[in-house]
């Protein structure tokens, strides 16, 4: 579905430029789960942005490579035809439930503001068959209703809530809501359970990763803990300075690391006291 051939950026820093992906290849399968894990700084996220085209020309660019989706080269498109991709084929959710969403908005609003630059009568169909169905959902209230229901989430207080009335894991929940809503081939979650505890973290992960075994959508899971995507994904590629410097099917990769940065990352996990 995705193939990303020897992607380069560089971003532009007090008068330097740093390269921030150096020749990067990955591939997602269809209704793939792949990690990409890696500490901060190794440019985990600069690949979520990359594939979408979200680099601002001011801060950095993309300098070499393909992102070949669905046998189209996103970096060839002209910018009307990526806007097409963007939110309605290939979604994201972004790493700060504190920040993703507009503070003036309603959720009703926002979700409506995807619908509307993404009109249902572009998608190859309406939804007709439950909250889990795979398809975008259907126009107007009850469409909303039901892609928040997909997320576990009360419609009648959630839908006309502002953000700050809601916790940290019900926005993160209307993130992937919103990241759902034209039934996309292709999320990419960057850090989804940043700033949140440990308890709503797993809850996040597994209401994702059971709307994508249902849904048959393929997932990028960025994150720099390991040991947590470890659990829900089928492949891991760790980063280190802009490169994959290792990729293994997730159990192999976690307990028989190769490379000796991947064993520096997994001696780094706490070890939890047995009593």
């Amino acid at each position: 579905m995705l193939s990303i051939e020897n992607l380069c950026v560089e971003y532009y820093r007090r008068g330097q430029v740093i390269s921030a992906v150096r020749d990067l290849s990955l591939t997602i399968n269809p209704g793939e789960t792949v990690g990409l894990v890696g500490e901060s700084g190794s440019g985990k996220s600069t690949v979520a942005l990359a594939i979408l085209r979200l680099i601002r020309a001011q801060e950095g660019r993309i300098t070499g490579g393909k992102i070949v989706f669905k046998g189209r080269n996103l970096l060839a498109l002209a910018q009307e035809e990526m806007r097409q991709v963007r939110g309605q084929e290939i979604t994201m959710i972004f790493q700060d439930p504190f920040t993703s969403l507009n503070p003036v908005m309603t959720v009703r609003d926002q979700m409506q503001e995807v619908l509307d630059a993404h009109p249902l009568s572009s998608s190859p169909a309406v939804v007709g068959g439950g909250p889990m169905d795979p398809r975008p959902v259907a126009a107007g209230d009850d469409g909303l209703k039901e892609a928040l229901s997909r997320v576990q989430l009360d419609p009648s207080r959630v839908l006309n809530s502002y953000p700050h009335q809601l916790s940290g894991g019900q926005r993160q929940r209307v993130m992937i809501a919103i990241a759902l809503l034209s039934g996309p081939a292709l999320v990419l979650a960057d850090e989804p359970t940043t700033a949140l505890d440990v308890l709503v973290q797993k809850d996040i992960l597994e209401l994702l990763f059971q709307l994508q075994k249902t849904m048959q959508i393929s997932v990028l899971l960025i994150s720099h803990n390991l040991a947590l995507v470890a659990q829900y994904t089928q492949r891991l590629a760790v980063m280190r300075q802009g490169k994959i410097v290792e990729e293994q099917p997730s159990r192999d990769l976690f307990y028989n690391p190769k490379d000796a940065y991947t064993q520096e990352l997994i001696r780094a996990i706490p070890a939890i006291p047995q009593n």
